[in-house]
């Protein structure tokens, strides 16, 4: 019978109460089950480290994930706190164009035989209620016409080149209400004045506008 069916038997009293040699070969063998677990657990930590190199977290993983977070309990007009804001800001810094498959080079980017300026493309990547991620391929005197997003926090990353970025801000509450006529036909349009906010080149930065 061996030391742990020993062991099982007079479960409860206390180790003084052993013979020597049982003790003795009690200890031995828990020593030696303690080493073979340390190596055990030494192989298995390697194992675990080689696994965690080859399922690394890519950049734009991470910048998903950290969406998830962010946006969890966000809403439309709901402005993420400005540690939330910090901690996503950081996590796009950290992307290259490499993480997304981008490159200067690339069709999207320059003319390539016709000679003609590309078209601005937009490249989706994800989608749900709460929030979405999309890259804009923009060629060399690419324009985005003035836009608005109402209730939304954007977040921006200059991959590569430079960009000339005007930011405005509305004047006011009240709009006015002007008339257009186009034919037969009459349409009411609403106007607001706006005021300039940010007028600069920027290269390779992030920033972030929130639209209320």
């Amino acid at each position: 019978m061996g030391i742990e069916a020993k062991l099982a038997e007079i479960k409860g009293k206390e180790l003084s109460k052993f013979p020597e040699e049982t003790r003795a070969n009690s200890i031995t063998n828990s020593n030696t089950r303690r080493n073979r677990t340390s190596s055990k657990s030494n192989q298995k930590g390697k194992k675990n480290k080689r696994r965690q190199k080859k399922m690394a977290v890519s950049p734009v993983q991470r910048l998903y994930d950290t969406c998830k977070e962010v946006f969890a309990s966000c809403g439309a007009g709901i402005v993420p706190s400005p540690e939330d804001i910090e901690r996503l800001q950081t996590v796009l810094d950290e992307i290259k164009p490499k993480d997304v498959g981008l490159t200067p080079g690339m069709p999207d980017f320059c003319a390539v035989g016709t000679g003609r300026t590309p078209p601005i493309t937009y490249q989706h990547i994800f989608e749900c209620d709460k929030f979405s991620m999309g890259i804009f391929c923009l060629p060399p005197s690419g324009v985005i016409p003035l836009h608005d997003h109402p209730e939304m926090t954007v977040f921006s990353k200059l991959l590569f080149g430079t960009m000339h970025i005007k930011s405005y801000d509305w004047v006011g509450d009240g709009p006015c209400n002007t008339s257009a006529v186009m034919g037969s036909s009459q349409t009411q349009s609403k106007c607001r004045l706006l005021k300039a906010r940010f007028s600069n080149f920027l290269s390779y930065v992030s920033w972030v506008n929130i639209f209320l």
